[in-house]
Order: structure tokens, then sequence, then C-alpha cells
């Protein structure tokens, strides 16, 4: 994918070294962020594929604007995580991520895939109904609030076969 001035858009795989890139995009995108450690635990279990978007121009390096983290097991899987630096949010990255995931998942056999959003992320939230994602339960107060009785996460749920 290319863009202005020839930056281009790759869809690649994540790989151990990119834990602090991962850090970086994350504490961008979330209140709470996952440490490098935590990035390491999972990029090196073997049920758990990560996908990075990296945003690269002929002046610069590749560098990580966004990625996408699922643990597949047993014909089910959940995405853990997905993040978008908020300068590339409203492109079409998030969709790119999940859709790329989906498709991998079903060529994998996956039936199911499931994740946890908070309600108040609308954006996120028209992305997965989007995707035929449907709301399946909601966890009361599982993320930090700022009005008080907020902070649902909405579990939601979309069939692949």
């Amino acid at each position: 994918m290319s863009g202005l001035f020839g930056a281009r858009t790759i869809l690649d795989e994540v790989r151990p070294e990119d834990a602090d890139e991962l850090v970086a995009v994350h504490a961008d995108a979330f209140a709470r962020s996952w440490s490098a450690d935590d990035f390491a635990a999972l990029i090196a279990d073997r049920t758990v594929f990560a996908l990075a978007l990296r945003r690269q121009s002929w002046l610069t390096r590749r560098r990580m604007i966004g990625f996408l983290l699922i643990r597949a097991v047993a014909g089910e899987a959940e995405i853990l995580t997905v993040a978008v630096a908020p300068a590339e949010r409203g492109l079409g990255f998030g969709r790119l991520l999940v859709e790329d995931a989906l498709r991998r998942l079903y060529r994998d056999g996956v039936a199911t895939c499931f994740l946890e959003v908070d309600q108040a992320n609308e954006p996120a939230m028209r992305l997965y109904r989007s995707l035929g994602f449907d709301v399946i339960g909601e966890r009361k107060g599982y993320y930090h609030a700022v009005e008080p009785g907020g902070g649902s996460a909405l579990v939601m749920r979309v069939q692949l076969r």
C-alpha cells in the first residue's frame, strides 16, 4: 500500500525484537499499557500470532503504527488486543488488521472468534459490528472508567464457520 510521498504501509508478522514498539503503540492507544515482558511472553506463546502494520517512506526506517495479537486454541480464538497509533486512526488500519486476522483464522479452521471491548469505544464497536461480531455478554466495571458505573467490557463473538 502506498501513500503520500511514496510512504508504504506494510502488514507483516510481529517479531520478538518488536516488544518495545508494541509497548509504545499500546501505551498511546490505551490508558493501561502492557510491559515489554508481557508482549515478549505473548509473542513467544505458540498459540498466539501477532500482526504489525508498519509505515515506511524512502526517508525513514519502518515504524510500527498498529498491531493485533490473537490467541487460537481448539477451534476458538480471542483477539487479545488491537492498537493503532492515534495519528493513524480513522484510516482503516484497524479494519485491515482484524480482517487479515479473521482470514487467517478461517484458513486455519477456527470456527469462532471472541473479543472484549470497552462499551465506550464507539469506533471499535462500529468496526466489530461491521465485521459480523455480536455482543454476547457484558463485564461490568471491567475497565477503569472516568464516569461512575462505566467501564463495562462487552464480550463479542463472530462465527467464522
